[in-house]
């Protein structure tokens, strides 16, 4: 359960990030966004804490990269979600990042992420 746990949702496609919010509150998470593009996340998390995160690898405006390595400067926990892999920017700085590969069900990435949130 994220029981009022502020999640950023960070993803483009609109079904996607609806279906990702569902799976938030329906865990008793409160939702950050959606945002659709990098630009928006990293304004959002200089007025809003975050207690974790949910990464489209490449949202409208480009990797996501900025936002995972400030997510990480922060000590916020995260998954990226992806087709293929990690963004490049990310493999580089952040190999063991956590991922999930699209086609997803939300609860499968709603599981990573509680577990990500668990970590010391």
């Amino acid at each position: 359960m994220l029981t009022d746990k502020a999640i950023l949702i960070v993803e483009d496609d609109v079904y996607l990030a609806l279906d990702l919010s569902m799976a938030v509150e329906g865990s008793n998470g409160r939702v950050v966004g959606p945002v659709g593009t990098v630009a928006e996340a990293l304004e959002l998390l200089e007025s809003e804490p975050v207690s974790a995160a949910l990464l489209d690898s490449q949202p409208a405006d480009g990797d996501v990269t900025p936002v995972a390595m400030l997510l990480t400067k922060r000590g916020v926990p995260f998954v990226i979600h992806a087709c293929t892999g990690l963004p490049a920017g990310v493999a580089r700085s952040l190999p063991e990042a956590p991922l999930v590969i699209k086609p997803f069900h939300s609860e499968q990435i709603l599981s990573r992420l509680m577990s990500e949130m668990q970590r010391p």
